[in-house]
């Protein structure tokens, strides 16, 4: 690359501080040639100064009024052209200065907002190893392609979304999940592009490459989400295309009765919104930057603004407050051994996808075969029909025993009751009509779901509502433990739709699920939350909010930043309408000039600027021990099953 180039390129990415360089030298030049009664000089390097410096702005309102926009830059061509007209040369020139000398500084705190992109983007590897007949070559990862397998040695990144074939290894996720903590993989394992193998060798059957990995994605949405319009700033927008107008209009009011074209200028100048404008894209950029580097994808300025105003939040049991990983911790026969028991039950569940079912699989000892069903049919939030044998198989719960008018024995009722009190959830097995057994299955409850629960209420949560298809006296158990405001059982997806559609009438509702299994309560939120939604397709494209990991002190963090944002915003607003309306004031009453008005109004710019840029610190509501005294809770609610005061 020639010399030319170079400095062709240097231009180019620094035009701006060019600029505000040589425009600053010649208003120094200009004042000591005025000291120094140099008249005509100075004059003329106040002139050069403004042209200079004002011709970028020129060209801008140029291409603006091309498209009928009338912004600030058409202002400060008029003020600055106007001066020199009238002779105010200097007053034309320091103008011209602060807005260029301003657009820099914005330019350049604006451009640090986006550091947490930046360094997902610096995180996409460059290289990858794969296997090819019988060879290690090394390629762009662009080419690898679907099913090779890929050797990433110790401190290499991972080049490509996979699963791990050979080889264990501590593979550094927080890139995608957040977590600095290095996670431990093994053969069968997921790993994704963009992580680092600190310690170990792995080779990786590749499942997506290139464009297609979480990690491209995830820069591909934030990219998005960045440059999407918040509400209020589309409000704003709005508010600009006619205010502008209007200050011409009062500009030429003033000039006409005033009989000073100075001041008329000057109002241009000082009235525009500058700081208005800028006030709620700098913070909505902030948040999805400080959240991305955080492992929480925000789809849009419009999601972190309605998640700031979030008052009540709905939460799936299985999976999001328990592990989601059921066992079966008791069997107890009403006919028959538990051990056949069990077989005959995994037998029924063998075609079942459901947890549930996995889990029953599960308790048939390795050595066992299980045998196929002869006929199985899947009942929808109440269990699985099967034959075998000969033998009509049913395993299901209690809103199946319900439906199908099958009546338990006082003794097997009591018993059932007495582990629900347990918070366990009670399958029955039953064979052509007679009940065999009763499964108990339990979910581990989440060790961070209490202060989960704590967090949310730190950061003004009202209420936090449990939905669950499990029965009433498990929901209730899980409930109390945690400390839930209120809780819904025996819920069928489409329950879980009309429940959140009743909480949205007590506020701004945000569902916290899979994403998958809960997508359609998500999408009838005001925000849906997907938790760990690292290489899930589903997930990532469909919630409005993603967790990329599934660590519960995300939830709390994502809602804190988004209400942090959300005031900002507010006070981005106050600030800047409150700025212009006083400098108004100062111009009418003669006590703001053209210069000090123009400092001031890029000041404004500057303070906005630096007080959305707040949010790239924000780290996350500080930690809250559970079990400290209670909130009192607020009147009002749904006519739901309340929890006992006890609990």
């Amino acid at each position: 690359m020639s010399l030319a180039d170079d400095l062709r390129k240097f231009s180019r990415k620094n035009g701006k501080l060019i600029v505000t360089v040589v425009s600053g030298t010649l208003l120094v030049a200009a004042f000591a040639a005025g000291k120094l009664q140099y008249e005509q000089l100075s004059t003329a390097l106040w002139i050069l100064a403004a042209i200079i410096g004002g011709f970028g702005i020129a060209r801008s309102a140029v291409i603006q009024l091309r498209y009928k926009v009338l912004g600030i830059q058409a202002l400060v061509t008029i003020a600055s052209i106007g001066a020199i007209l009238i002779g105010e040369y200097w007053e034309a020139a320091v103008v011209v200065f602060l807005f260029t000398f301003g657009g820099y500084l914005e330019a350049l705190t604006l451009d640090r907002t986006r550091n947490a992109l930046r360094s997902l983007m610096s995180l996409a590897p460059t290289t990858a190893a794969v296997r090819r007949d019988g060879q290690i070559v090394t390629v762009d990862p662009q080419e690898v392609k679907p099913g090779e397998v890929v050797v990433v040695k110790p401190g290499e990144k991972i080049p490509v979304d996979g699963t791990v074939v050979k080889g264990e290894a501590q593979v550094n996720q927080a890139s995608i999940t957040g977590e600095s903590v290095p996670v431990s993989k093994g053969p069968g394992e997921q790993v994704f592009s963009g992580t680092v193998n600190e310690v170990g060798l792995i080779e990786i059957e590749t499942k997506r490459a290139g464009e297609d990995t979480t990690l491209a994605r995830i820069i591909s949405l934030v990219e998005e989400a960045q440059e999407q319009r918040a509400p209020t700033q589309q409000l704003i927008e709005r508010f600009s295309k006619y205010y502008t107008p209007a200050i011409i209009v009062l500009a030429i009011g003033v000039f006409l009765l005033t009989r000073d074209p100075l001041v008329a200028l000057t109002l241009l100048v000082i009235s525009c919104p500058g700081a208005l404008v800028i006030s709620t894209p700098i913070a909505v950029v902030s948040g999805i930057g400080n959240a991305a580097g955080r492992g929480v994808l925000i789809k849009g300025g419009a999601h972190l603004e309605r998640a700031g105003r979030i008052n009540v939040v709905a939460m799936d049991k299985t999976g999001t407050l328990t592990k989601g990983e059921l066992e079966v911790v008791n069997v107890r026969a009403f006919k028959g051994m538990a051990d056949e028991a069990i077989l005959k039950a995994a037998v029924a569940e063998k075609m079942s996808e459901h947890h549930l079912g996995r889990a029953v699989l599960k308790k048939v000892p390795p050595a066992v075969a299980i045998p196929d069903p002869e006929d199985f049919k899947v009942l929808p939030g109440r269990g699985v029909i099967a034959r075998h044998g000969g033998r009509n198989l049913t395993v299901g719960n209690r809103r199946l025993l319900a439906e199908t008018g099958f009546d338990l024995s006082p003794g097997a009722e009591a018993y059932v009751r007495e582990e629900e009190e347990k918070g366990s959830t009670a399958v029955f097995l039953i064979e052509d009509g007679e009940l065999l057994a009763v499964i108990s299955l339990s979910d581990t409850v989440r060790e961070e779901a209490k202060d989960l629960i704590a967090r949310l209420k730190s950061v003004g949560i009202q209420k936090v509502v449990m939905l669950t298809g499990d029965n009433e006296r498990t929901a209730r158990a899980i409930a109390g433990r945690l400390g839930i405001d209120e809780y819904m059982a025996e819920l069928l997806p489409e329950n879980k739709v009309e429940a959140i559609k009743e909480l949205k009438k007590f506020g701004v509702v945000a569902m916290v699920g899979d994403g998958i299994n809960d997508a359609p309560a998500m999408a009838a939120a005001d925000i849906g939350i997907a938790m760990g939604a690292a290489g899930t397709d589903v997930a990532i494209e469909t919630a409005d909010i993603a967790l990329m990991s599934d660590r519960l002190d995300r939830i709390a963090y994502t809602i804190g930043l988004s209400r942090k944002t959300l005031g900002i915003i507010m006070q981005n607003t106050a600030f800047s309408l409150l700025v212009v309306l006083l400098l108004v004031a100062g111009v009418l009453f003669k006590v703001v000039v053209l210069a000090s008005g123009m400092f001031i109004h890029e000041a404004s710019i500057f303070i906005v600027i630096l007080n959305g840029m707040r949010l790239l610190r924000y780290g996350g509501v500080p930690g809250q021990k559970a079990g400290g005294k209670e909130e009192k809770k607020k009147k009002g609610g749904l006519p739901d099953r309340k929890l006992p005061e006890a609990a």
